[in-house]
């Protein structure tokens, strides 16, 4: 079994990696690179694999960053199955179509200006492509293992990341040998609202881990919601509004889990609430159709009053118009809204109408990629440039990272700690210096054969 790793080495986004094992060749992840100045060009290039050459697709979680890229894959000759769990292909189907809408839009927006002799440009993919990526789509529940390709099985163990994630196990058998590659995909923290604790596995011959954070530890979530309480509780006494980037599938859901939770505590009965996501809005629906999912506090919330989804004071906006309408609120309104690194949105107008106020705060609740507006904001830029205007940054800026779906580097550590006399790991989906971090952790702590990979590091088990 060999694996070549494209994607998400030695960065964050963009996972993609081939899997050689019995003479079939198995894709884990298919993901868009986000953030990079040169995502645009990255996410047209070539595939650095000939498409139609892929067996099967496996896909660890719905995030665009892991599933962005798949019906460029399909348009481009891939014409295998697409495994993964029930809920991943649920949310899939919202933001792959989200994915192609935005793509349509860029494209029109360019062709606006078109020089003369110009070449107008064209989407990534179309939603026609999405609709045909998502027939491949076959479902996988969890611990079940599943034959993809005659000798290798799939099984996937809850990662406790977002709903439907999973930690990939790939069973091959060649020459009498069975061999055991598991893969995290992205490791969500012990404790987290709504879903299930990571699953560890027991035993595996390498493993590829993520390391988002392979260098820092979260907050607890007692500090957490203590520091979301002291937010709410500054922003009624400024008068300002609360604006929050938050991401559609997870982070918003947990926010709002939180909202409901503390309603009462945190005084949010004296702000109006909005939701301006029409996508964070479907996705919401998603998980209130998949609550067999969730842990069991959470499911206990969820049958009680304030329902998560029903707030007393909360709106979710569906039209450009309903979201225009907020930019006339200067006080005493919570705006959540995407993309959750600012990249793109209904944010960047909130934004623009928030930026420049002392009185507002805005709450960063998930990771920032290098390159994106979030980021810049985060490492305290003195202004930032939206819709062609220089926007001063005169809010309070907050970063609240206890609310990582990321696992930490104990979290990390812990989860590898648990597989059977340690084997060799492979380090994706993280930046250096921090997951040259957390491989001298894990060197030092088990004696562990670490590999950083880069693009086109061939691994073999």
């Amino acid at each position: 079994m060999d694996i070549v790793f494209h994607g998400a080495a030695g960065e964050v986004t963009g996972s993609c990696h081939l899997v050689e094992a019995g003479g079939k060749r198995i894709l884990l992840d298919c993901g868009m690179v986000q953030g990079d100045r040169t995502a645009d060009e990255r996410n047209a290039a070539d595939f650095p694999f000939d498409p139609g050459s892929i067996d099967v697709l496996v896909l660890s979680h719905a995030h665009i960053d892991h599933t962005g890229r798949v019906p460029l894959l399909v348009k481009r000759g891939f014409a295998g199955p697409v495994y993964t769990h029930p809920a991943t292909i649920d949310l899939a189907a919202i933001l792959l179509a989200d994915c192609a809408h935005i793509a349509l839009m860029d494209a029109q927006q360019d062709n606006r200006h078109l020089a003369p002799g110009q070449k107008p440009s064209v989407p990534l993919y179309t939603q026609d492509d999405v609709e045909a990526a998502m027939k491949r789509m076959q479902p996988v529940g969890y611990d079940a293992p599943k034959e993809i390709l005659p000798g290798v099985r799939v099984t996937l163990r809850d990662a406790g990341h977002i709903l439907g994630s999973a930690t990939v196990e790939l069973d091959a058998d060649e020459n009498g040998t069975t061999r055991k590659l598991v893969f995290t995909g992205d490791l969500g923290a012990r404790n987290s609202p709504i879903l299930c604790d990571p699953e560890t596995v027991p035993a595996a011959d390498l493993v590829i881990m993520e390391s988002t954070y392979g260098d820092r530890l979260h907050k607890s979530r007692e500090d957490t919601l203590a520091e979301l309480a002291d937010i709410f509780a500054a922003a009624h006494k400024d008068g300002g509004n609360v604006v929050i980037p938050a991401f559609a599938v997870g982070r918003t859901q947990e926010i709002l889990y939180f909202f409901a939770e503390h309603f009462d505590e945190w005084g949010l009965g004296a702000f109006r609430m909005f939701l301006d996501s029409p996508m964070a809005t479907r996705v919401t629906d998603a998980y209130d159709r998949h609550e067999d999912l969730f842990d069991a506090e959470a499911k206990k919330l969820w049958a009680t009053r304030p329902h998560p989804l029903h707030l007393p004071n909360l709106v979710f906006t569906a039209t450009g118009e309903d979201s225009r309408k907020i930019n006339d609120i200067h006080d005493h309104a919570v705006i959540m809204a995407g993309s959750g690194m600012c990249e793109g949105g209904r944010i960047r107008h909130h934004l623009r109408h928030n930026l420049a106020n002392p009185a507002a705060h805005i709450v960063f609740v998930g990771y920032q990629a290098n390159g994106t507006l979030g980021r810049r904001i985060v490492d305290g830029a003195k202004s930032v440039r939206l819709f062609g205007e220089d926007i001063p940054v005169r809010a309070q800026v907050h970063t609240v990272g206890g609310l990582s779906a990321h696992a930490d580097r104990d979290g990390l550590c812990a989860w590898y700690g648990a597989v059977a006399n340690h084997p060799p790991v492979c380090l994706v989906h993280g930046e250096d210096p921090g997951r040259s971090r957390l491989a001298d952790a894990l060197k030092a702590k088990w004696g562990s054969r670490v590999t950083l990979p880069m693009p086109g590091t061939r691994v073999t088990v």
